[in-house]
């Protein structure tokens, strides 16, 4: 099982825990809403829970929760910025369809 984030998204991720001055790294899940199920949710983490999963990824700790790591396994998180939006980009390949809004998804 793995998640990645790509080179952009870690200096992201480190630069915005060296501003903070703190915290473990960056820890994204799932939640359910939206019209197809599910939603990512992204954080960064001041701690790592024992029931936590750890990945490394360009030197920055990926922390999710352990039952999130199937709707998870093998994606790569991105950060991109277009125009005045910028933010992490999931490249999720158990996705099997999204919503038209794009802000959910469902498995």
């Amino acid at each position: 099982m793995t998640i990645n984030l790509t080179e952009k998204a870690a200096e992201r991720v480190k630069s915005f825990l060296a501003k903070r001055g703190k915290g473990e790294g960056l820890r994204i899940g799932v939640k359910s809403v939206g019209c197809s199920g599910k939603a990512y949710t992204v954080e960064y983490a001041d701690a790592i829970n024992p029931e936590d999963r750890v990945f490394e990824s360009h030197g920055v700790k990926v922390i999710v929760a352990a039952d999130n790591v199937a709707y998870l396994d093998g994606t790569e998180v991105d950060f991109t910025k277009e125009g005045l939006s910028e933010g992490f980009r999931f490249n999720n390949p158990n996705v099997k369809a999204t919503c038209g809004c794009g802000e959910s998804f469902s498995t």
